[in-house]
């Protein structure tokens, strides 16, 4: 006997919809801009010189393939989640410390507030200086870049939570430490996944910036090695691959939101 159609079924048939037509809009955008310049490429409306082109990519892409082009992106790759991993957990350690302790927040707030404004290229020189001209130099400017937004981003969920249900657990004879583990932390997971989306995009900022600075070898030492010979082809596909991987750990971290919000029962 076939099992009859609830109205929970097609609301869910109705999501799955919604999902699979936002999916071939993106796919058709980017289609769409592929072929678009493509077609001005080919039609002269742009010098593919200097914009190049999806098929000159492609062909620079399978050249890359033969030169070791996978060194150079497990050395990017590295080093960003090296640098996105350190940041996160010694952000969100530093945020947990200004959480459990009122006068330590309101000390460190403004210099915290000054940190973040501040142009950490301006840095470069005196990082080198600091931990030497190799990886662990753009591992710190890609630390330097997600940490103060971290420390802020977490601390800013912390503050959020409803003061009622912490008033309530002290009034049981919480400590501070329990409200943290009881009550914090799990109502910030919502704002701490949010935390990791922001920091993928500032890691790949952070690495590419150190890789400029100093570097002989990676993907941000193909784009300023293309930039100085003029093989702007390779400017293209250094970055189209930057935007690939960008998007794998972006999507990796929501994988991860979803497991999450899949066991809290969303």
């Amino acid at each position: 006997m076939k099992k009859p159609i609830t109205l929970r079924d097609q609301y869910l048939k109705k999501i799955r919809r919604g999902k699979i037509r936002i999916l071939l809009i993106q796919i058709s955008v980017l289609a769409g801009f592929i072929g678009l310049w493509e077609l001005a490429a080919a039609t002269g409306i742009i010098d593919s010189f200097i914009t190049s082109s999806p098929s000159r990519i492609a062909k620079t892409l399978g050249e890359l393939f033969s030169q070791q082009i996978m060194k150079h992106i497990g050395i990017t790759l590295f080093e960003c989640i090296l640098g996105f991993i350190i940041s996160t957990l010694l952000g969100s350690a530093i945020a947990v410390a200004l959480w459990l302790s009122d006068t330590l927040r309101r000390v460190l707030e403004p210099y915290i507030v000054v940190l973040n404004s501040l142009p950490k290229i301006a840095l470069g020189p005196i990082i080198i200086v600091w931990v030497g001209a190799g990886m662990q130099a753009i591992v710190m400017m890609t630390v330097l870049i997600c940490i103060i937004v971290t420390v802020m981003s977490v601390l800013s969920g912390f503050l959020s939570c409803d003061e009622n249900k912490i008033l309530l657990l002290r009034s049981m004879g919480a400590t501070k430490l329990q409200i943290l583990t009881r009550l914090i932390l799990p109502y910030s997971l919502p704002n701490f996944i949010s935390v990791l989306k922001i920091n993928v995009g500032l890691a790949w900022v952070g690495t590419i910036m150190g890789e400029y600075l100093v570097s002989s070898a990676g993907l941000g030492y193909l784009i300023i090695y293309g930039g100085q010979v003029f093989k702007l082809d390779l400017v293209m596909t250094s970055t189209v691959i930057l935007c690939v991987l960008a998007a794998l750990m972006y999507l990796a971290v929501a994988f991860v939101e979803k497991r999450c919000r899949k066991h809290r029962g969303e």
